[in-house]
């Protein structure tokens, strides 16, 4: 009986959670098919630049960019258990934070034939060239 009164006196909190559930999978409709369509062709075959040979202002993008995924991350992980979409922010926050293997990681997702198709056919609507993989 105690949960039912805490979980009544709390509804403004799981409202509250419930829109930025909301927020977070309207937001991430627009940022997926956003990063497919401005991910560079060449994007898995071009030699990655190491994080020192940055300038100031790219450094800088790069660590708000991390911290940005950082949060999606732990937003993610919080809404598999509160109401949102937690699967999806932890995709988009993955996406977005630098960690070793991460390109492995990306490649072995482009591989599935759902995915491929699926970003093949987002980039093939906004006029975009295919993304080149590596041969495995």
């Amino acid at each position: 009986m105690e949960l039912l009164d805490w979980l009544k006196a709390n509804d403004g909190l799981f409202a509250l959670l419930g829109l930025f559930g909301l927020g977070l999978f309207l937001i991430s409709l627009l940022v997926f098919p956003l990063i497919i369509i401005f991910l560079p062709h060449d994007y898995f075959v071009r030699p990655q630049t190491a994080f020192a040979t940055l300038n100031p202002f790219r450094m800088l993008l790069r660590v708000l960019k991390n911290a940005f995924g950082c949060v999606l991350i732990v937003a993610g992980v919080l809404m598999l258990f509160l109401p949102g979409q937690g699967l999806l922010s932890l995709l988009l926050g993955v996406s977005l934070v630098q960690f070793p293997g991460k390109r492995r990681f990306e490649l072995r997702l482009l591989r599935l034939q759902g995915i491929r198709k699926s970003v093949a056919w987002v980039r093939q609507k906004a006029n975009r060239r295919p993304v080149i993989l590596p041969a495995e």
